[in-house]
């Protein structure tokens, strides 16, 4: 059953993840999930600020309500991408959730310093990963009020 918030509209969520695998156990965990969701998956740093942008084939994309980012992307990095949302005026007050297996306290401290929201490794382990992913929806999606467009 899922739980009425964002104004009975269902969270936008945008999952930029380039490792298919992942994404997928990602977008499985949060169809699962208590939060009526709607899930657009890219899987590089360049599509993910297209589809930011409403460009090419995401000219009709909605505005995410959160955004699932990993770092280590092709073409473009995560770090890259958050530091573009951030600057922008209206990209930033989008929440960043950071997923990467990346536990460098080198990349933590960046992807903090260009305001990210939250930083999760993700775990080797699949049943933890998914754990990962529902601890994110329950923090995010049920008790967090997120932004109006």
């Amino acid at each position: 059953m899922y739980l009425p918030i964002n104004g009975g509209k269902p969270i936008e969520i945008l999952l930029v993840e380039d490792n298919t695998e992942d994404a997928e156990v990602t977008m499985d965990a949060l169809r699962d999930g208590r939060v009526h969701n709607r899930i657009h998956w890219v899987q590089d740093g360049e599509e993910a600020l297209a589809f930011l942008n409403r460009q090419g084939s995401y000219a009709a994309a909605p505005r995410p309500d959160l955004v699932l980012l990993d770092l280590g992307l092709p073409r473009l990095g995560g770090q890259d991408v958050l530091a573009l949302m951030k600057e922008h005026p209206v990209w930033r007050r989008i929440p960043v959730v950071i997923m990467t297996s990346s536990s460098d306290e080198k990349e933590v401290l960046r992807a903090y310093d260009h305001h990210a929201n939250c930083y999760v490794t993700k775990p080797l382990d699949m049943d933890k990963f998914l754990e990962a992913v529902r601890s994110i929806e329950d923090f995010w999606m049920s008790l967090v009020r997120l932004p109006a467009a």
